[in-house]
């Protein structure tokens, strides 16, 4: 079975958003062995310098790059990254299925982020929108994407 994680920079806080996580890990269940890592999010001083800023970035990069599985194919959400529509985002999922892939991992930086060096290992930089959202509810945006992507890859009408 397809294994899928999401995995971010912070702890989860706010209830209203883990359950709705909870929801989603729950119907996804059906679909692909789903999981939530969360990492460490470096304390970040009021107005950091960019030299700060890139130090914090690499720090919680160590600590991505150390959760990330062998093979597993690198999806990191990040501002600059590829637009697509829900159906081209489902495609994603079945290509790197056709592909041989068993495992994806999702990336969320934290509230400055992601480092290059995640960037760089990422099979492909995904972005859902030129607006800004908070890191934690992008986990639930998300998690619903994953659910409306398997039921587009199996037919069923939740994506209507």
């Amino acid at each position: 079975m397809l294994s899928v994680t999401i995995l971010a920079v912070g702890k989860m806080k706010e209830k209203f958003l883990t359950d709705a996580v909870n929801e989603y890990a729950k119907r996804l269940s059906a679909y692909c062995k789903f999981d939530v890592v969360e990492v460490r999010d470096e304390k970040t001083p009021e107005n950091p310098t960019e030299t700060e800023k890139n130090m914090i970035l690499d720090r919680e990069a160590e600590q991505i790059l150390q959760k990330i599985p062998k093979g597993a194919k690198v999806v990191s959400l990040c501002v600059e990254g590829k637009q697509m529509s829900s159906h081209k985002f489902a495609d994603m999922i079945s290509d790197f299925t056709v592909k041989g892939c068993s495992k994806i991992v999702f990336v969320i930086g934290g509230s400055m982020g992601l480092s290059e060096k995640v960037k760089k290992i990422s099979d492909i930089r995904l972005s859902f929108s030129e607006m800004t959202f908070p890191h934690m509810l992008m986990r639930v945006i998300l998690a619903e994407q994953l659910y409306r992507g398997f039921t587009i890859l199996n037919g069923k009408t939740y994506h209507k």
